[in-house]
């Protein structure tokens, strides 16, 4: 996709929407809204891909999930080439999902991606490492300070792309943060018999995918085969060098497994897999 372009289409006393060509670089995009002190994407700094992406499974990080501003959702269908229009509410959007992603995986090509962005030159924190890293200064919560704390603590974790860390050769975070009901939280606190990591998420809780692998046996750098776990985050599968991609899936379902031996939790993958017959994983 290499249709470029970031349109003010309307603007009001207190947002303004963008329509953003699908080929547009996605951190090019957080960097404009950033510079033009607008609000609501700015903790998104350094996902890589394209705009056209970002909808496909709702992106999210340090607290933020391109959903809450995402407006309008263009697209082509593969097999009419019909001009569609997806409202927020038709993307059917979801933790790491949406109507692209499930019901029309495939199907649709997305054109045009349209963002209501506050106007502010301030954010908000609500992710842990972010808010540990503003304790001292509040109120420097610039959106450019913002960006430059959320880059730091990706780069931290090789979470950004760095042609000079064999970390950043990776599939990204593998797994999606399991969301749990009650019953569920009390039966994983009752298991760990130590504080576990849990978020608020709607009526249920988020706990953390990777603390979950770390409490089940596997460490930072633990490698299986060809393929490994990051040396800075358990979260994410790497490629020390020679690992294919049946590598990659032998070392997840390995995880999977004990994951799900250890404390009764399935893992889901993040990621989407192409040129399989049939889902590899659990």
């Amino acid at each position: 996709m290499n249709t470029k372009g970031i349109e003010n289409v309307s603007e009001t006393q207190d947002a303004v929407t963008l329509r953003v060509a699908a080929g547009e670089n996605w951190d090019d995009l957080v960097t404009y809204a950033v510079n033009h002190d607008l609000a609501g994407i700015e903790c998104l700094s350094g996902i890589p891909g394209n705009v056209g992406a970002a909808p496909i499974q709702n992106i999210g990080a340090y607290g933020q999930e391109v959903s809450a501003v995402i407006t309008l959702v263009e697209t082509i269908d593969v097999q009419t080439l019909k001009q569609e229009s997806f409202t927020k509410e038709a993307c059917c959007f979801s933790y790491r999902n949406s109507i692209f992603k499930a019901q029309w995986l495939g199907e649709k090509v997305i054109t045009y991606v349209t963002f209501t962005l506050a106007k502010s030159a301030y954010g908000e924190v609500h992710y842990k490492d972010l808010i540990r890293y503003f304790e001292d200064k509040p109120e420097e919560q610039t959106l450019g300070a913002i960006r430059k704390a959320v880059l730091e603590v990706r780069a931290s974790k090789s979470m950004v792309l760095d042609a000079s860390d064999p970390n950043t050769k990776s599939a990204g975070s593998f797994f999606t943060n399991p969301i749990l009901t009650n019953a569920e939280v009390s039966k994983l606190k009752e298991k760990a018999g130590e504080e576990v990591p849990l978020y608020p998420y709607g009526d249920a809780y988020k706990t953390s995918a990777a603390w979950l692998i770390e409490h089940s046996g596997f460490h930072k750098g633990f490698q299986l085969g060809n393929a490994a776990l990051s040396s800075k985050h358990t979260l994410a599968l790497i490629n020390p060098g020679n690992a294919t991609a049946h590598d990659l899936i032998v070392l997840a379902q390995t995880i999977q497994k004990k994951v799900e031996e250890t404390w009764e939790i399935s893992l889901v993958p993040e990621p989407q897999f192409w040129g399989f017959e049939k889902h590899p994983l659990i």
